[in-house]
């Protein structure tokens, strides 16, 4: 946290130094308005990449392979391991429906197929059991 504050700090102090140098070459008349603004937007656009590379989480890479005799040992449907896949993303039924082109309300009975047949009663249980068993 102390770090964050730091690089946000030494940000804001490097953009009103910026900002200051800016207003002193405009007024002594040594650059055009036109170099500065571009020299500002590279500079928020340098800020921003920044800002975005430090912020993107890592996820670790998983090197365990799917276990795709389980998935047919449990009688999961193409469909409903797709379904799964998505729920292990934490997609809502609306968002796995307009992603697999197909209902809601279709989604909601893939999703209590997977519930029943993974013995479990909410779907972070579904997810941590099939984790369990290698499945995604």
């Amino acid at each position: 946290m102390k770090k964050t504050i730091l690089v946000f700090g030494l940000l804001v102090l490097a953009l009103l130094l910026l900002f200051q140098f800016s207003k002193y070459t405009i007024i002594s008349g040594n650059m055009q308005i036109e170099y500065m603004m571009s020299i500002i937007a590279i500079a928020f656009l340098g800020i921003g990449l920044f800002i975005n590379k430090t912020t993107q989480k890592k996820y670790p890479v998983s090197n365990q392979k799917i276990d795709l005799k389980k998935v047919e040992e449990l009688g999961l449907s193409k469909r409903e391991y797709e379904v799964l896949k998505e729920v292990s993303l934490g997609l809502s039924n609306h968002e796995i429906a307009e992603k697999l082109y197909v209902s809601e309300s279709t989604i909601k009975t893939h999703v209590s197929n997977l519930l029943v047949k993974l013995n479990a009663k909410r779907r972070t249980q579904a997810i941590q059991i099939s984790k369990s068993l290698n499945i995604i």
